[in-house]
């Protein structure tokens, strides 16, 4: 069983930064993907970026160029940095981890366990 703990949301004003940590529990964290996603109000779960177990990475379209996503096996953490918010970057914020595939899916029925998600907010 693996657990997932985000953590670092808050507000924000537009044009500024956020970063999300997600601490996993478990000794299956270096041989997963791992994944970020996140559902604004009204609207449904989307991927924004996900990474490999060599840290090989890709993202949505939509953040590409201003989120980061990184890891670090020792400390069993994933890490989302995110720059030049936006309003429309508002949601909450979901890690996600994936012990199967061998890409980051951006579907979310690939995924085998999920945090409890954290509120990030960006005012215009």
């Amino acid at each position: 069983q693996v657990q997932l703990v985000e953590s670092g949301g808050g507000l924000v004003q537009a044009g500024g930064s956020l970063r999300l940590s997600c601490a996993a529990s478990g000794r299956t964290f270096s041989r997963s993907i791992m994944a970020w996603f996140r559902q604004a109000p009204g609207k449904e779960r989307e991927f924004v970026a996900g990474i490999m177990r060599s840290g090989g990475n890709t993202y949505a379209d939509s953040v590409k160029g201003r989120f980061t996503i990184s890891r670090d096996n020792a400390k069993n953490t994933v890490y989302l940095q995110m720059n030049s918010l936006k309003p429309e970057d508002t949601a909450v914020y979901y890690c996600a981890a994936d012990e199967h595939t061998m890409y980051p899916q951006r579907g979310l029925g690939a995924y085998d366990y999920w945090g409890q998600g954290t509120q990030v907010t960006v005012s215009s």
